[in-house]
């Protein structure tokens, strides 16, 4: 029975030992899961806050009726990624909670066995103490190496007891840390529950709201129609001096860089005295596309770094909300207009900087139909942004990425303030989104 006992003891100690080395990986998996859950929930209640923003500001202007309801959408789509984020976040902690609740259950198990033995060895040290003192266990040694070992029992017994001690002092404590971390995450989970519900609730009146201002627009779709047809047209208009200075842009690149090689071949001739080899130069000795810029090997390593961050670029504005979305589509509030869009159209709040998306080289500072149109150039790639109404950078300036090189202008339609962005490979433009990081 004895036998039987201190066997269960054993695979008791043997199942908690394995418990805790289990732990200690997951614990810092779960640690850094839980950190970026934290970190996105962050960024999301960051685009909330400011998104609310743009919808005040909107709510002040009778003009921007089409901007509200987009930024609306976006709050929704907002809220929703918030509520998603939470429900994993709360999940987590429940597993965590669990987690920590059954290693307190076993290092509660660990204390008891650990006191049952301390317990037993102090009643039989008690039992035993007058049977024979140490000075006279120590004298009736037969020899003097009998007397070290027991000495040394002695000091064994003793460290054994002691240390006994310790473990049980530092087992107390660690379920203390470990109920206090359970009492800790309760009080979490009760906070994101009641968060969760509260986004719920907004997000319940952001979608009335949504319901209601698409009915308001309906009643007014002939007004905003003609409105729509007269932005189109101006952006069509806009469109076409882009792409012209685009191609004009690729034409005097290629033009210069041609004379300078030829310049380059010419010197070398003269310096070597053998003209007859003058024919045989070229920028890069291959032929090269008339829509492509022909590239310096300088030139060439920005493309390709461009074309590595895809999906990574930063937005081209600290903060906004998305208004206009890239491609050809039938408006979704006045659906008898169709929208022809080569980038994105980003609200942004007054006084709002722009910044490259990447370094470059800034091409062009166009003044088109009354509004400042910004070129720069990485490498076979180009980055567009029009409606400025400042610039602070100048053709063949060298800019860094997320370097302010403007101000977003008021739009002259709906007084609000618009950025319209685009990116461009040569002279073909390109889906913004697929390039832009998700904030």
């Amino acid at each position: 029975m004895k036998k039987n006992h201190k066997y269960s003891r054993l695979l008791c100690a043997v199942a908690v030992l394995a418990v805790t080395l289990m732990l200690v990986p997951f614990d810092a998996f779960s640690q850094s899961k839980s950190a970026k859950l934290k970190n996105d929930k962050k960024k999301i209640e960051t685009e909330i806050a400011n998104t609310q923003k743009l919808l005040k500001q909107t709510e002040k202007n009778k003009n921007a009726s089409l901007q509200q309801i987009s930024v609306l959408r976006q709050q929704i789509s907002n809220r929703e990624a918030l509520i998603t984020t939470l429900n994993t976040e709360i999940f987590q902690l429940e597993e965590e909670l669990a987690l920590n609740v059954k290693l307190s259950q076993d290092l509660s198990k660990k204390l008891e066995y650990m006191k049952s033995d301390y317990s037993r060895v102090v009643y039989l040290a008690y039992k035993n103490r007058k049977l024979i003192d140490k000075v006279t266990f120590l004298l009736s040694s037969d020899n003097f190496s009998q007397m070290f070992r027991r000495i040394k029992y002695y000091s064994v017994f003793a460290n054994n007891v002691k240390r006994q001690v310790e473990l049980i002092e530092k087992t107390q404590e660690e379920i203390r840390l470990k109920n206090e971390e359970i009492v800790r995450m309760k009080a979490e989970k009760l906070a994101l529950l009641e968060g969760k519900e509260v986004e719920i609730k907004k997000l319940e009146m952001d979608r009335t709201a949504t319901t209601k201002k698409a009915q308001e627009l309906k009643q007014k779709e002939k007004q905003l129609a003609s409105t729509l047809q007269e932005k189109q047209k101006k952006r069509k208009e806009l469109d076409v001096a882009i792409k012209k200075a685009i191609e004009a842009e690729i034409v005097a690149a290629n033009k210069k860089k041609a004379e300078e090689a030829a310049k380059a071949a010419k010197a070398k001739a003269k310096a070597n005295k053998n003209t007859s080899n003058t024919s045989s130069s070229g920028t890069s000795g291959k032929t090269t596309a008339k829509n492509e810029i022909v590239l310096t090997p300088d030139e060439q390593l920005v493309s390709n770094s461009f074309a590595n961050n895809k999906g990574k670029l930063p937005w081209p504005v600290a903060k906004g909300a998305k208004v206009g979305e890239f491609g050809s589509y039938p408006h979704p509030d006045v659906p008898s207009v169709m929208i022809e869009n080569r980038g994105i159209d980003i609200l942004v709040e007054p006084n709002t900087s722009v910044r490259a998306v990447f370094q470059g080289e800034v091409t062009g500072v166009l003044d088109v139909m009354g509004t400042k149109v910004l070129m720069i150039r990485h490498g076979e790639y180009l980055s567009v942004y029009q409606n400025l109404a400042s610039v602070s950078v100048k053709k063949g300036d060298k800019v860094n990425t997320k370097q302010s090189v403007g101000t977003v202008a008021r739009s002259s339609t709906n007084n609000t303030y618009e950025l319209h962005f685009e990116v461009w490979k040569n002279n073909v433009y390109l889906n913004p989104n697929q390039w832009l990081s998700g904030r």
